[in-house]
């Protein structure tokens, strides 16, 4: 099972497209450039969603190189075929941690201004959202197919529209944070050990 945790983040980290970085990269320069002293909890937005949808597009890979013929043949279980993606998925998220906390800390240098509450706000977006959209597309994989996620992928690109007045955000200044993470830990359990259950019987069925 550790080799195919090892397999699926290699791949995640091999299957990212320049494309696909120089995109991120001048959005998010252009949003730390006008939006201000919330620049970086949208950039942070921007980078979690550019984590969930590479997570998906790696599993694309996978089909590509049909590799569930050599996965069918090793000795593993169902179960442990498909909680290796889900551990795989939770692997990224340092990666959307650390860019959430350098695009946070750019934002501040360049607005001269610091709000924790701000940066709370983003580390949690940065672990929801890649293992919300992971959670949501997975068993859309095990049971319609690729295709399916890739269409649900389109729809992700919407959510910065909810942050287009990032800058007046009524974001609380008594916020407290660790409810709001406790909140979240809770969130993603439920929603991560659904979607690992869904996922299994989707992969069962389609063998």
């Amino acid at each position: 099972m550790r080799g195919l945790i090892y397999k699926d983040f290699s791949v995640f980290y091999k299957s990212i497209d320049k494309r696909t970085i120089i995109i991120v990269v001048g959005a998010v320069a252009l949003i730390l450039y006008r939006v201000g002293s919330y620049g970086g909890l949208l950039a942070s937005l921007i980078f979690a969603m550019t984590v969930g949808m590479q997570n998906i597009m790696s599993f694309v890979s996978d089909d590509k190189a049909h590799w569930k013929k050599y996965q069918m043949a090793m000795p593993l279980s169902d179960f442990s075929v498909v909680a290796s993606k889900y551990i795989s998925v939770l692997c990224t998220l340092g990666i959307s941690i650390f860019g959430s906390i350098a695009l946070n800390i750019l934002s501040s240098v360049i607005s001269q201004s610091f709000s924790p509450e701000v940066y709370g706000m983003a580390v949690f977006m940065a672990v929801f959202i890649p293992l919300l959209w992971t959670g949501i597309c997975l068993p859309l994989i095990y049971w319609f197919g690729v295709q399916s996620a890739q269409m649900a992928n389109m729809f992700m690109v919407f959510l910065p529209i909810l942050f287009e007045y990032t800058n007046s955000l009524p974001i609380k200044k008594d916020l407290n944070l660790f409810s709001l993470f406790f909140l979240a830990g809770i969130i993603i359990l439920v929603i991560f050990g659904i979607s690992l259950l869904i996922s299994v019987r989707g992969y069962r069925r389609r063998q």
